[in-house]
């Protein structure tokens, strides 16, 4: 069983002779009412871009030409439906916060052609840097002025010379979490074939506003508070990493699972693949690292979606960031010796740490002090948001991505491409109890991808630690 990803055989492209033909603004179809919108404490420190790919078979119905005029249509109709989408970023002066002025400015538009087929630019699994081709930076000349936040979302259209093609959105993480972008995916979708929204959105921000007096009633000791100007959420030190994809194959995550039933064999159903898969790789990293001493403490964080945990809980609509950061921490010793089943446990404490309570307390936390979360090991979970499982009018995604940087303290998991046969349930409400955006379990039974960059010496321990708890 191998369990290192099968590298492609030929060098990964680093040039997918991407040209660009067009790049415009794309303003909404109608007039809409200019607003401001408030961001929660959430939002507010998520102002960073995250650019995901979206990759398509050639359409004989769908000629390149037809989906840029198609796809520039649906990007006006849906700017009136998400207004927020086509504003701007602002700071209001007297109450130091970003809220988002919703003033029709519009979303980039950017039309290109790659000089390579589909076929021809690799494993679409394999997390190829050069896929950054396929989506625009926000911060492009073409879409910058200097006194003016660049857009909340740009969308480029890559044709392929076969008739294929990418959708590279590049969106600020303050408009969406997983969740909500998989919504207006289908929501893109439906104008797409000229159907109603498949979902309203909901704007009201101020569903997750502080609390006045806000009431700060737990610890939170996975919030740090800031202490200099501007730093990045999770900064990385500047040194040389590798980067390595493992794979789990759905029978090895049945079989993390067998060794994660406690004894006497009640797990009280919370044993999913998420969670011992978050468990297994935390403790691979952990201990990979130079001063993984006995005694040294560990926290892993991950993001657990907050909707359902409310009381009254927020509509499934919810549009905006409406995710916390799960923690767990152990000290090394228990992390390498075990056993398997109470680390699992502390990893599913983090998710039911998080009530209706402990949430209010974490949002009125960022209302008293400033900052972001903290930990050694950041699981970003794109594995179970189910961004291909979107038809379109040209049919679902041959497989969705992030454009993925390497940062040493952050693990990206994704799934593999979903040969899924002849499921075609397109029913967006998971009526899982405490569901997370990424706690879904994938009925299709496929396995997951890791992605994991570190300096060469801590990866070849990682790897023989991943190793040793698979198999050992």
């Amino acid at each position: 069983m191998v369990t290192l990803y099968q590298k492609p055989l030929d060098h990964l492209l680093q040039d997918l002779k991407v040209t660009v033909h067009s790049s415009s603004m794309v303003i909404p179809c109608r007039e809409i009412e200019r607003k401001s919108m408030f961001l929660s404490n959430i939002d507010q420190v998520l102002t960073f871009d995250v650019q995901t790919v979206h990759f398509f078979s050639a359409q004989k119905d769908f000629p390149p030409r037809v989906i840029a005029e198609k796809i520039r249509d649906t990007l006006g109709k849906i700017l009136v439906d998400y207004d927020f989408l086509g504003g701007r970023l602002k700071l209001k002066a007297e109450t130091g916060r970003l809220e988002i002025d919703c003033n029709g400015s519009g979303a980039g538009f950017v039309e290109a052609t790659s000089g390579y087929c589909l076929d021809e630019i690799g494993d679409l699994v394999y997390p190829n840097p050069a896929f950054a081709q396929l989506a625009c930076s926000s911060d492009l000349d073409t879409f910058k002025r200097p006194d003016d936040y660049p857009p909340l979302c740009i969308l480029q259209v890559t044709s392929f010379k076969c008739g294929g093609f990418a959708l590279g959105f590049t969106t600020n993480h303050v408009t969406f979490d997983g969740f909500s972008f998989k919504l207006f995916l289908q929501n893109l979708a439906a104008i797409a074939a000229d159907k109603p929204l498949a979902v309203i959105p909901c704007h009201d921000r101020q569903l997750l506003a502080a609390r006045s007096p806000p009431r700060v009633v737990f610890p939170h000791p996975e919030l740090l508070k800031l202490t200099t100007a501007n730093p990045s959420v999770f900064e990385t030190t500047e040194e040389d990493l590798v980067f390595e994809i493992f794979r789990l194959s759905s029978d090895d995550i049945n079989s993390l699972k067998e060794k994660a039933k406690p004894p006497g064999g009640n797990s009280g159903g919370s044993v999913t693949s998420f969670k011992v898969v978050t468990a297994f790789i935390w403790r691979c990293k952990a201990l990979s690292c130079d001063n993984a001493t006995a005694e040294r403490q560990s926290t892993v964080l991950y993001a657990v979606d907050i909707r359902r945990r409310l009381n009254p809980p927020l509509p499934e609509s919810y549009a905006g960031n409406a995710v916390l950061s799960a923690y767990a921490t152990e000290n090394c010793t228990v992390l390498e010796k075990g056993p398997f089943w109470k680390i699992v446990e502390s990893v599913a404490e983090g998710a039911k740490r998080i009530t209706d309570e402990y949430a209010r307390s974490a949002i009125d936390w960022g209302e008293v002090y400033k900052g972001f979360p903290q930990g050694d090991v950041l699981v970003s979970s794109w594995w179970k948001l189910g961004f291909d499982e979107v038809e379109y009018p040209w049919g679902k995604p041959r497989y969705s991505c992030p454009v993925v940087s390497h940062k040493k303290d952050i693990i990206v998991l994704f799934p593999d491409i979903n040969h899924r046969g002849q499921d075609h349930d397109h029913d967006h409400h998971h009526h899982h109890h405490n569901r997370d955006a990424i706690n879904v379990e994938n009925k299709n039974g496929n396995g997951v991808n890791i992605l994991v960059a570190l300096p060469a010496m801590e990866m070849e321990k990682f790897e023989t630690f991943f190793r040793r708890f698979l198999f050992g």
